[in-house]
């Protein structure tokens, strides 16, 4: 893998995007930035008001068009769960590096998951996390380049598994 490249993680809410993001950073000499962090700059509030005040739609569409405006190379790109639903987006991050989905089954990113009602998860309303789970598991399977399996590891574990997986592409 190329210096230049960016390592892109998608998954669920919980999986541990940002915290492994931030170790792998650091493990492959790379910057590191976060989308949903970027909206909330960029927007001037947090995720879950932007989703409450646009709606789900609305917000979808702010998060291709933040991604889209990404040219960065040689990071590592922690994305927010719901990228996946944008082809351009995907396509937008997948020109540039390598998409990795850090994958966890349904009932441990439950348990990972507090603050359900205030971290910023586009969901339908009336739709249950085990749905949104069943409805995004395919896209995130769809598009990326790495699968790495997050049961029962720590997040330098996943770390160590992502730097060798990379190693053998």
């Amino acid at each position: 893998m190329r210096a230049q490249q960016n390592i892109v993680l998608i998954g669920m809410p919980g999986v541990g995007k940002s915290t492994v993001g931030v170790l792998l950073a650091k493990a492959t000499s790379r910057s590191f930035a976060d989308t949903d962090v970027q909206i909330q700059v960029g927007e001037g509030r947090r995720l879950q008001a932007l989703i409450d005040t646009a709606g789900v739609a609305a917000f979808r569409a702010l998060e291709e068009r933040y991604v889209l405006r990404l040219a960065l190379r040689g990071y590592v790109i922690a994305t927010g769960g719901s990228v996946v639903y944008s082809e351009r987006a995907m396509a937008h991050l997948s020109a540039a590096g390598v998409v990795v989905y850090l994958e966890l089954a349904f009932p441990l990113l439950m348990q990972r998951i507090t603050d359900l009602d205030s971290r910023g998860i586009v969901i339908e309303q009336g739709q249950s996390m085990q749905g949104l789970f069943q409805e995004r598991r395919p896209l995130y399977r769809k598009y990326a380049a790495l699968t790495i399996d997050c049961a029962s590891k720590r997040a330098d574990q996943v770390v160590y598994e992502i730097v060798a997986a990379l190693e053998r592409l």
